[in-house]
């Protein structure tokens, strides 16, 4: 095979990712101011054959768009043709972001009627021939119509229209800030004048050292979730965590903005990235996919092009497999592969092998989400058989599929013509069942398949089981060559999973320690599962849950979750996964806690035996001993009480049970999941982040149970919990040495209590402050006692007391740090106030100016996570009247709680007033629900008469902004608010609405979250 000409035979594949990129030599900058940076970029631009524009209004966009349209679709549109061509298909008044987005992604092409009435087709986009398409850019575009004048940096526009913009920082600012100011636009000014701005589909954020990339819906999904709505769980921030970097083929970071526009930037990978790597999902949101997916992506179509081309079809020759962590999104990567798989003609169909039941509806509804209808999942045989034939409903290429259900088809079908065909056989987590007997037969019996696995954690030499029958024992070995890697260090580093945080808490004394290694297995699982050490165990977590899954200390509310996250608990088998189950409930009800348990199970071959492999349960439960069986049904039905549910142990009822638990488990209205081995492979859950395990775990088992903890989702979320409960230490660096490297133990555990708390020098020697030298710097330089005045002391002070934040947000985790706080409570509270004071300053001033401090970035969601509701403001109102209003530390309390909180500062009116008004009260709950009822009412009426509004239009968008948690400036629902044009002259419409809009949006902080 040396011989082959692989340039020739993949020649026509042009790799979006460039396989390896070697920084050139960038001439050191003395200085380079924004206005430097934008021109340098502009003029790299050029030289990659992008056409520069001098155009900075609306209609000079407008008359460039019609130009490059025509010459796109060879038309030439007449004066009528273009102004209804414009209005009606590209802006469109009642078209939001969404349906833009749809238009770019999805409906590209657009049915037009002529005005001699012939219909032609009118593409916006090129998706076949990417090069046909125009790439232009332009700079300082200035949009007047917005709630502020505003002028945008750099804009790259395709066939006219803005699909990628770009917003520059000077070297040496944060790029957070870049992405504050996009989102700024986006709130502000994008949807103004034609709102041809809302079709930009990629951002791109750059301080010319650092530059990363997102999707439109990121941003402005951040800050519908982020609103102060109590009713629904927030899965995922899609804040600035959620930005990318793009980088080469080996996953080596492109982060200079001179190199990232020669690669990013390249004409061939921003139109493939456009054309063929963003995905639109039925979430309205659009997924735009990472270099390290492009590049396996790629990787599989050029394998699948070359063993065509050779005669490999059949052959491990045709097939390979991808390493890419778990959490990484290899399903996004897997269906875009599958996807372009089945777009090759000489492919007869596409299988996704899964090897579980609900992996298979999990990945079902994954691909839905993706695009709906483009694989074909299947309940039987039967229905897998039909697919093949193409006699279903639905003819689809991609079919979704277990591997037990396709070795049924096998053993009923040994003949079937379909193993003839070219089929491409995609396996999902390769490392599982896929070694045994199923695998053999599928390679055996299909004679031109081009075989492709996925898998967070391959089976190497080191780590594959010696016992296996079958003649494959490595991942090499069944699928071929490696052909991608993206492990769990360059996840982490990129900033795509979370690093863990481990615990291993000692509960066998010195004398009673049983790890001798003369003491046998049995006797060390006798032990471990001694009712006083279950005692023990059941008492730790249920004292420290709190603080590991980082719930609010200060209030609970019955029926609501409003901050934190929740757990599984990994155990070693069902006999202790009962004893735990029911001490945990035995404990709970004690100490008077209200935690959600709960507990999944079924049969299993081997517990213990093999700790490599978390995937022998199945949904058998038929083959549970009666003791087990039992336990299981009474645990379904604590299960059923607590949720309103009908589920028991049959075959149908387990499996729905085991789908409702995982919704609720995902929804975090579970807090403590028992499992044996159920939960620990092929879980997602953003609202996870701790593992309990007393359970020996080891190699690929280890590191898969550990990253159910590590997937993003916001700012607070910063590491997965381990806490073992075993001495996993010896295990968890072989692992992480084995799917990482030697040094990758730095970058996959997160530093220790000491190291944080005193400080330490990094991997480069540079000195980090520790958190308690950090509050020494704040209570040195700004004491309580002295106000802080002058620009530079306040920035100072916010990004000190931004660094005291994040540090703290660690430590809360550590059971160390509970009275090593320094500061009280009340002097925090204190230091918050002044932090917010600042945060509300610099946002009023930045309504009146365009430019705003770059420098100066506020750890928001961090204050949020250890928010101050309104039921302890209430719970204390109550304790002030019982105290007959003579307890005024109580007043003084109530006063530095809402001024440390963001979200009550807005309410502080309304809470005073309440705590003014009443005399006597039996209920203050009910009294202040009524309170807020009134004033509601009065307030709303104020805002109409004042504004001149439309009254039921203004009551309906008030209380469906309440309700959803989102005020919504952009698109037309304020304008259908306003009085006639005629009240006012049409110059000041932009000032009128704004003024409505601020008005509006006092109104909605005022009452968010408070209303019944």
């Amino acid at each position: 095979m040396s011989s082959v000409d692989y340039n020739m035979l993949i020649s026509t594949l042009e790799s979006t990712v460039v396989t390896e990129y070697i920084r050139e030599d960038i001439p050191a900058y003395s200085y380079q101011s924004e206005a430097d940076l934008e021109r340098e970029f502009i003029k790299n631009l050029q030289n990659q054959g992008y056409e520069y524009l001098n155009i900075h209004n609306e209609k000079e966009l407008i008359a460039n768009l019609k130009d490059k349209l025509e010459k796109l679709n060879n038309i030439i549109f007449s004066e009528k043709e273009w102004e209804r061509f414009f209005k009606e298909k590209i802006a469109n008044k009642n078209d939001s972001i969404v349906e833009k987005t749809r238009t770019i992604q999805e409906d590209y092409v657009k049915s037009f009627t002529r005005d001699d009435g012939s219909l032609v087709n009118i593409s916006l986009i090129n998706k076949k021939n990417i090069h046909n398409n125009f790439l232009q850019v332009i700079n300082q575009y200035e949009e007047e119509g917005g709630n502020h004048n505003t002028r945008y940096d750099v804009s790259i526009l395709v066939n006219g229209l803005p699909l990628i913009h770009i917003e520059l920082k000077r070297r040496g600012v944060a790029i957070r800030e870049a992405f504050n100011q996009i989102n700024r636009y986006q709130r502000d000014s994008f949807w103004a004048g034609s709102g041809l701005f809302e079709y930009v589909q990629i951002f791109v954020i750059s301080n010319g050292t650092n530059t990363k990339y997102y999707s439109n819906t990121t941003r402005a999904r951040h800050i519908k979730e982020m609103s102060f709505n109590r009713k629904k769980v927030k899965k995922s921030s899609n804040s600035f965590e959620f930005t990318s970097y793009w980088a080469d083929a080996n996953s080596k970071s492109i982060t200079d903005l001179v190199d990232f526009t020669k690669t990013f930037f390249a004409k061939h990978t921003i139109l493939n990235i456009l054309t063929k790597y963003c995905i639109f999902d039925t979430n309205e949101t659009l997924l735009v996919m990472r270099p390290y997916q492009i590049s396996a992506t790629e990787r599989i179509l050029s394998k699948i092009q070359l063993a065509n081309n050779y005669k490999w079809a059949g052959k491990i020759d045709a097939g390979g497999y991808v390493w890419h962590t778990t959490g990484s999104g290899k399903t996004l990567t897997s269906f875009k592969t599958a996807q372009l798989a089945s777009q090759l003609d000489y492919i007869d169909k596409v299988l996704f092998v899964v090897d579980r039941k609900d992996l298979d509806s999990q990945t079902q509804k994954e691909y839905d989400r993706f695009s709906k209808g483009s694989a074909n999942g299947n309940t039987s045989t039967k229905i897998l058989k039909a697919q093949l034939e193409d006699k279903y409903e639905n003819k689809s290429k991609i079919i979704i599929t277990t591997i037990q259900k396709l070795g049924y088809f096998i053993k009923q079908n040994k003949n079937h013509e379909v193993f003839r065909k070219n089929i491409v056989l995609i396996f999902d987590e390769c490392h599982r069942s896929q070694f045994g007997e199923l695998h053999l037969a599928i390679a055996k019996t299909f004679k031109n398949y081009f075989m492709f696995g996925f898998t967070g954690t391959p089976i190497f030499p080191k780590n594959s089981n010696g016992s296996s029958k079958t003649l494959f024992k490595t991942t090499e070995q069944t699928f071929g060559d490696k052909l991608h890697t993206y492990t769990i260090v360059n996840a982490i580093n990129d900033g795509n999973v979370l690093p863990f945080r481990i615990d291993y808490i000692n509960t066998i004394k010195e004398k009673e320690n049983i790890q001798d290694k003369k003491v046998n297995a049995i006797d060390i699982e006798k032990a471990m599962s001694d009712p006083n050490r279950i005692k023990e165990v059941v008492s730790y977590i249920i004292d420290h849950f709190e603080q590991k899954t980082m719930r609010n200390k200060h209030y609970e509310l019955k029926d609501q979750r409003l901050s934190g996250f929740n757990s599984i608990f990994a155990v070693s088998s069902i006999p202790v996964a009962k004893k735990y189950y029911f001490e945990l409930k035995k404990q709970l009800k004690e100490k008077n806690k209200d935690l959600r348990v709960a507990t999944i199970f079924s049969y299993s071959v081997n517990e213990e035996e093999n700790t490599d492999n978390l995937d022998d349960e199945s949904f058998d439960t038929e083959n549970l001993d009666l003791g087990s069986r039992e336990f299981l049904e009474e645990a379904i039905s604590d299960y059923n009480k607590m949720f309103g549910t009908n589920y028991d142990t049959s075959s149908d009822g387990f499996q729905l049970y085991y789908e409702n638990l995982s919704k609720r488990t995902k929804d975090k209205e579970i807090d403590i999941l028992i499992v044996v081995n159920m939960f620990l492979t092929g879980f997602d859950a953003t609202t996870l982040n701790t593992l309990w395990v007393d359970k020996n775990l080891r190699m690929h088992g280890l590191i898969q149970a550990f990253s159910r903890t590590n997937r993003i989702l916001n700012s607070i979320k910063t590491f997965g919990n381990i806490v073992c409960f075993r001495d996993l230490q010896k295990e968890t660096d072989e692992a992480i040495a084995l799917f990482g490297n030697k040094e990758a133990g730095g970058i996959v555990l997160l530093k220790t209590y000491e190291d944080y708390y005193n400080g330490y020098q990094d991997d480069k020697g540079r000195e980090k402050e520790g958190y308690s030298q950090l509050i020494e710097e704040l209570q040195s330089k700004f004491p309580l006692s002295e106000q802080i005045t002058g620009e530079s002391n306040k920035k100072e002070f916010v990004i000190l007391f931004g660094n005291i934040l994040k540090i703290k947000n660690i430590l809360s985790a550590f059971d160390k740090f509970p009275g090593n706080e320094i500061l009280s409570e009340r002097e925090f509270q204190d230091y918050q106030s002044i932090y917010l004071d600042m945060y509300q300053e610099i946002r009023s001033k930045n309504k009146e100016k365009e430019i705003i401090n770059d420098d100066i970035i506020f750890e928001i969601e961090l204050i949020k996570q250890v928010e101050i509701n309104i039921d302890y403001i209430l719970m204390k109102v109550t304790e002030y009247y019982k105290s007959n209003k003579e307890d005024k530390e109580i007043l003084i309390d109530i006063k530095k709680a809402i001024n440390s909180s963001l979200e009550l500062r807005s309410k502080k009116e309304l809470i005073e007033g309440f705590i003014e008004k009443i005399n006597s009260s039996k209920n203050i709950t009910d009294d202040f629900q009524k309170f807020v009822r009134e004033e509601k009412e009065k307030d709303l009426e104020k805002v109409i008469e004042e504004e001149k509004l439309k009254p039921e239009e203004t009551k309906k968008f008030i209380d469906n902004s309440l309700r959803d948690g989102n005020f919504k400036t952009t698109g037309t629902d304020i304008d259908k608010l306003l009085p006639p044009v005629s009240r006012f002259s049409s110059g000041n419409r932009g000032l009128k609405k704004q003024g409505v809009i601020d008005k509006l949006k006092g109104f909605f902080d005022k009452y968010l979250g408070l209303t019944v």
